[in-house]
């Protein structure tokens, strides 16, 4: 019996705008109330604790989350071969989870650093078992990006209403972290009621797990790696500065990540779809795809990066408030990024998992996770939250420049037609034509308002003119969708 295919790359890229439009929405409602009521040190705390227990929960999904995507696209015409992989899938990390809550209560019971928050420690871990039950990875291997979106809203909205009802003093932090862990993995209860459509949820027999055990390692290797460089610097700020320290580099990496959902999101829809091609032998569809993905992400995370480099004052005053001037620093030197995690995004998930490379992503995130450790031990101490968004940096810089060399025969004609003077000439405009916003003493949102409305309209009026080819197909495709007039 066959799975139904979802509708078309087109509608599935729709259906993730709307999920990264959330995304981004949602925290522009969410974080500028929360951190003005729980301050630096509130946020600082949850951020600590939830980049702690990130280690147990990868440690349990070993490198499912990724590697399942790739085996379910592989089989999802066959829907005993699907039902078998997601059983052998669930079965290793129902395992693995077991073991992570084991080694979390061992080590709650004896580091002092934890044992102060134990109550928040509990609650943020609830997102290993949800993680389980999930099975996230099954419905991106099918594609199914309108259940996902309309799924993620929902829960969306409720922890908005929560948040706003509950989070009311200084104290309640704790809630705050309960409220997060609701509407990131509440919603994966209805993912395991509703993932008997695509699968049977009967028992098979002579379960082959170990076919999944070398490359889930190698996956588990790479968050393994990614982790190290992601989240070890709130850790070792945990550590070695106070909470507040975290909660500056918190807020600076809380915009960061909204506006890397934007980067990232064509990838993210992309990956199965890459791994379909490959299976079926379509490289002339899986090569065009990647390199105008790779375009993509140049179009989008360029102007974003120094729009916010540029604004960071604004941005970090406005969602944050006064408090957290300590966060614009950090928040200029950490944007960058978000063009390079963008095309190690496409190159390295996109392009080198569905190869069958994935020895090379493990190979880029451990040379990061290095540089990134070695830049935190010397920067933290002397710069505390600045310090760890230079380790940031460098790390992202350092995966990409590993990944190009591996793919420099793959991509080097997708950096070739890169309108490269086009796009910095439009960028140079749109800063020439919103920042004199600064000088108006507005206030910040509608200082954040006009500036950028001016620099992207700009930005993306001067590509048009200009005929940069990527933006006029966007443009002609937006164009074939409006209504005709009779």
């Amino acid at each position: 019996m066959k799975v139904k295919r979802n509708s078309s790359i087109k509608w599935n890229i729709f259906m993730n705008a709307i999920l990264t439009m959330a995304s981004f929405i949602f925290p522009l409602i969410t974080f500028p109330y929360v951190s003005r009521i729980l301050l630096p040190e509130g946020t600082g705390k949850v951020s600590f604790v939830t980049s702690v227990v990130m280690y147990f929960n990868m440690f349990a999904q070993l490198g499912i989350p990724t590697y399942g995507i790739r085996a379910c696209a592989k089989v999802r015409d066959d829907k005993e071969a699907l039902s078998r992989t997601v059983h052998e899938l669930l079965i290793i990390n129902l395992i693995m989870s077991i073991l992570a809550y084991l080694a979390l209560g061992i080590c709650l019971a004896t580091i002092p650093r934890f044992q102060s928050e134990k109550i928040l420690f509990i609650i943020i871990s609830a997102t290993i078992l949800f993680n389980v039950i999930g099975v996230e990875w099954l419905y991106k291997g099918l594609e199914q990006y309108t259940y996902i979106t309309i799924r993620s809203l929902v829960f969306k909205v409720l922890a908005l209403f929560a948040m706003l009802g509950l989070v009311h003093t200084k104290s309640d932090y704790v809630i705050y972290g309960a409220i997060t862990i609701f509407a990131a993995s509440a919603s994966n209860l209805l993912n395991f009621v509703n993932a008997r459509k695509y699968i049977n949820v009967r028992v098979a027999e002579n379960y082959n797990l170990r076919q999944h055990i070398k490359p889930i390692l190698i996956f588990f290797a790479m968050s393994c790696a990614t982790a190290i460089y992601t989240n070890l610097d709130t850790v070792m700020l945990g550590f070695m500065k106070a909470d507040v320290d975290v909660g500056y580099y918190n807020a600076a990496v809380k915009i960061k990540n909204v506006l890397l959902g934007i980067v990232t999101s064509l990838g993210a829809v992309l990956l199965p779809r890459a791994s379909y091609y490959i299976e079926h032998g379509l490289n002339d569809e899986f090569q065009k795809i990647s390199k105008k993905a790779i375009e993509f992400v140049f179009l989008i995370a360029l102007p974003l990066s120094i729009y916010f480099m540029i604004f960071a004052k604004e941005g970090v005053l406005f969602l944050s408030g006064s408090a957290y001037e300590g966060a614009i620093i950090p928040m200029q030197i950490i944007m960058p990024t978000l063009l390079w995690i963008g095309l190690t995004n496409i190159m390295g998930i996109q392009m080198l998992v569905p190869l069958g490379r994935e020895k090379v992503v493990l190979y880029s995130e451990i040379a990061g996770a290095l540089v990134d450790l070695v830049i935190n031990l010397i920067l933290i101490p002397r710069m505390a939250s600045a310090g760890a968004a230079i380790g940031t940096l460098v790390a992202e810089i350092v995966v990409w420049i590993v990944q190009f060399i591996a793919l420099r025969v793959d991509v080097i004609e997708a950096y070739r037609r890169i309108q490269y003077g086009k796009i910095l000439f439009a960028v140079a405009l749109g800063i020439i034509a919103s920042i004199w916003t600064q000088w108006m003493q507005w206030g910040v949102f509608v200082t954040l308002v006009f500036s950028g409305i001016i620099f992207f309209g700009v930005y993306f009026m001067i590509l048009v003119l200009m005929k940069e080819p990527l933006v006029c197909e966007i443009k002609n495709q937006i164009v074939k969708k409006l209504p005709k007039r009779n």
